[in-house]
């Protein structure tokens, strides 16, 4: 209990005191576990009690959770000048159902971004969510910055963006929400987004990337590359790699990649099983625009993945995300045949917002963060 002490916290209920050789240690997300330095093993079950805690409440004012070069969580108290593994909230912790509800238990078709978000301060944290200007990124962004998120949206058409900010702003004027211009079919475009960005010197909490070109004609950006292609994975791709820094100083911090379960529909090898690069920026002969978006979102998955491996050690977690089955949005504008297949297929839809007597009425009156719960993560 002396780590507790020098926290500068009382210890705990002697129920709740570890036996020899236990050491209570907790996760990034806020759940506790117990490490055996005898037998080399852990737990989630306190080995006394058999319950499961998780951490309650913020920091302490003047502490910061920090990552060190391998990945361990620690703690600085900036006040009185000293480090720590150990969390000082240790001593202020929850009990917990053995059994954590699972995705699907808890949400379903109807489940909206602002009811995910519910209950959580974003205050502080800062987003950045590419395409948000409509769809998805729109209500993406809307759900994070009413709970108090620093939102940044990444567009290429500005109009667009700033008509998508004022609305934001309509739902709570003191909404910290922002446009910056971000033209992912030109790399140009995305690095003075990245400089413009790094100048503001704030940190980067959440990086979604959510913009998508679907159903294109074949074309070529300036940059020589067929735009699906480009659009959706390889400006994403520059886009994080010149944020990574960044991503790396703000940990704990998340990027999510919006793919599709089309992924499953194509494939990048030839017939002998190696990458085939032609596949990816195919010339018109080659080009059908169904298959340059499955290829491309298959992309998203396999950078999303090995930048998880990369990066979670230095506390930059990856998700590759499919939003739904033919969710309804505008992603499909460029084509006629899709524009009808979508609106056919809008009944059996998730819609973007809940139902109009669904909306809470304080929606418009105050934000939606609930000061009772608390996310320390993104």
């Amino acid at each position: 209990m002396a780590a507790l002490r020098y926290s500068g916290l009382d210890d705990t209920d002697s129920e709740d005191e570890l036996p020899p050789c236990w050491e209570q240690r907790t996760t990034k997300d806020g759940w506790v576990y117990y490490a055996n330095h005898t037998e080399e093993k852990t737990q989630w079950e306190h080995p006394k009690t058999g319950k499961r805690k998780r951490i309650a409440g913020d920091l302490p004012y003047g502490w910061e959770q920090e990552t060190d070069e391998n990945g361990q969580v620690f703690f600085v108290d900036h006040i009185n000048k000293r480090t720590t593994y150990l969390d000082p909230r240790l001593a202020f912790t929850v009990d917990e159902n053995p059994t954590r509800p699972t995705t699907r238990q808890r949400y379903d078709a109807s489940t909206t971004a602002m009811e995910i978000l519910q209950g959580r301060d974003f205050t502080g944290k800062v987003v950045v969510v590419t395409g948000a200007n409509s769809g998805i990124g729109f209500e993406t962004a809307k759900s994070f910055a009413l709970h108090g998120a620093h939102v940044i949206l990444a567009c290429r058409n500005m109009t667009r963006a700033n008509e998508a900010v004022s609305r934001i702003l309509g739902e709570w004027r003191k909404a910290k929400v922002e446009a910056m211009t971000l033209d992912l079919a030109l790399l140009r475009s995305v690095q003075h987004f990245a400089q413009a960005f790094k100048a503001k010197n704030v940190s980067l909490h959440v990086l979604v990337c959510n913009a998508a070109a679907f159903a294109l004609p074949w074309s070529l950006t300036k940059d020589g590359l067929e735009t699906t292609f480009q659009v959706n994975h390889l400006g994403h791709f520059f886009l994080v790699q010149l944020l990574q820094d960044v991503l790396c100083c703000s940990a704990p911090a998340r990027v999510v990649v919006v793919s599709s379960e089309s992924h499953r529909f194509t494939d990048i090898n030839d017939s002998s099983g190696k990458l085939d690069f032609s596949r990816l920026s195919p010339s018109k002969s080659d080009y059908w625009a169904m298959l340059a978006y499955n290829r491309s979102k298959l992309c998203n998955i396999l950078f999303s993945n090995e930048l998880h491996r990369r990066l979670s050690p230095r506390g930059v977690t990856s998700n590759a995300v499919h939003p739904g089955n033919m969710m309804y949005s505008s992603i499909h504008r460029n084509w006629w045949v899709y524009t009808l297949l979508f609106t056919l297929a809008r009944p059996f839809t998730k819609s973007m917002e809940p139902p109009t007597s669904q909306t809470p009425e304080l929606g418009r009156r105050q934000p939606y963060i609930t000061k009772s719960t608390s996310a320390q993560g993104t």
